[in-house]
C-alpha cells in the first residue's frame, strides 16, 4: 500500500492536515478523525493514511488548546484539567465542536468531497464527533472509540488510580454554556436526523465509562427504531481505556466503509454486541 501524501494548512486559526486517495478524480467521502485529550493532529497521520488508502479524503485538526494551539506546557495543561475537570474540559469540547463546523465549511468548499461528512475519533475526539453530529446535520456517520455522549461521566475513576472516583469539580458559567447546548445525552432532539453512530467501548473502561453510550442508545431507541443498525454499541470485553486495541479501529474503518451503502439504503439495526 502506497502511503498517501499528508498535506497541511491553517484554516482561519485552526491547523489542519489531510490525506487524499491516490489519483482520485471523482468526489470522495470526507472523514474527520480526531485525537484524544493531550493529543494532536500529527498522531492521527497513520489513521489518515489508512482512510485515504481506503478511498476517503481524511482530515484531522488540532483541538482547542491542543497541538499548535497549546499555550502552556503539557504538565501545566494536565494539572489544570485535573484540578477542575468540568470547568476546563467542557470548553475544550465546546470550542472544538464549533471548530468542526468551520473545518467542514472549508473542506466541502475546497476539497473534492461530497457534502455528507463522516467523523470519529479516540476518547475526547470521539466525544467531539458525537456532539458535533448533533449540531451539524452534514455529519451523517460517526465512529467513536472509547468515547461518551454523557459529559458528566458518572463513576469516572482516576486514570492513575482506578480505585478512586475522580473529583470532577464544578463548571463555571462559560463551561456550562457548552454543556447545556452540546451535551448529547441532554440534547436528544438534536439527533432526530438519525446519524449513523457506532460506539467502540472498553467494557472495563473506568475513565470513560461505557454506560453513557448504553444510556444514550436506550434513550434514542424510539427515535431510531425505523433506522435499524444506525445506532450501535460494541462492548469489548476485558478492555479498559486502551486505544491500541486493533479491533476497535478496524470496526470504525468498516463502519465508515459500509456507510456509503448504508446511507443509500437507509436500512440498519440498533443493537448492542460484545466483541
Amino acid at each position: 500500500m502506497t502511503n498517501p501524501q499528508i498535506l497541511s494548512k491553517i484554516v482561519d486559526h485552526i491547523p489542519v492536515i489531510w490525506g487524499e486517495p491516490e489519483n482520485f478524480t471523482a468526489p470522495a467521502h470526507l472523514v474527520i478523525w480526531m485525537d484524544g485529550l493531550t493529543g494532536n493532529k500529527e498522531r492521527m497521520r497513520p489513521y489518515l493514511a489508512t482512510l485515504a488508502a481506503s478511498g476517503f479524503v481524511a482530515v484531522s485538526f488540532d483541538a482547542f488548546q491542543h497541538g499548535e494551539r497549546a499555550t502552556e506546557r503539557p504538565e501545566q495543561f494536565i494539572s489544570r484539567i485535573a484540578g477542575s475537570y468540568r470547568r476546563h474540559y467542557w470548553p475544550i469540547l465546546g470550542q472544538t465542536i464549533l471548530d468542526t463546523t468551520r473545518i467542514i465549511d472549508w473542506a466541502t468548499a475546497n476539497l473534492k468531497v461530497f457534502s455528507d461528512v463522516l467523523m470519529g475519533g479516540i476518547s475526547m475526539g470521539g466525544d467531539v464527533a458525537i456532539a458535533a453530529s448533533g449540531i451539524d446535520r452534514r455529519i451523517k456517520c460517526v465512529a467513536a472509540m472509547l468515547a461518551t455522549p454523557d459529559w458528566l461521566r458518572p463513576g469516572m475513576k482516576d486514570f492513575a488510580n482506578p480505585s478512586i472516583e475522580f473529583a470532577q469539580g464544578e463548571p463555571d458559567t462559560y463551561a456550562k454554556f457548552f454543556y447545556d447546548r452540546f451535551n448529547p445525552l441532554t440534547n436528544l432532539e438534536s439527533f432526530s436526523h438519525l446519524p449513523e453512530i457506532t460506539f467502540e467501548c472498553g467494557e472495563q473502561d473506568t475513565l470513560v465509562p461505557p454506560d453513557g453510550a448504553l444510556r444514550f442508545q436506550e434513550a434514542l431507541n424510539g427515535m431510531y427504531k425505523q433506522g435499524a443498525n444506525r445506532l450501535r454499541v460494541n462492548l469489548h470485553e476485558n478492555v479498559g481505556h486502551d486505544p491500541t486495541i486493533p479491533e476497535m479501529w478496524q470496526n470504525c474503518l468498516e463502519w465508515f466503509t459500509s456507510h456509503r451503502e448504508r446511507l443509500c439504503s437507509g436500512k440498519g439495526e440498533t443493537n448492542v454486541s460484545f466483541r
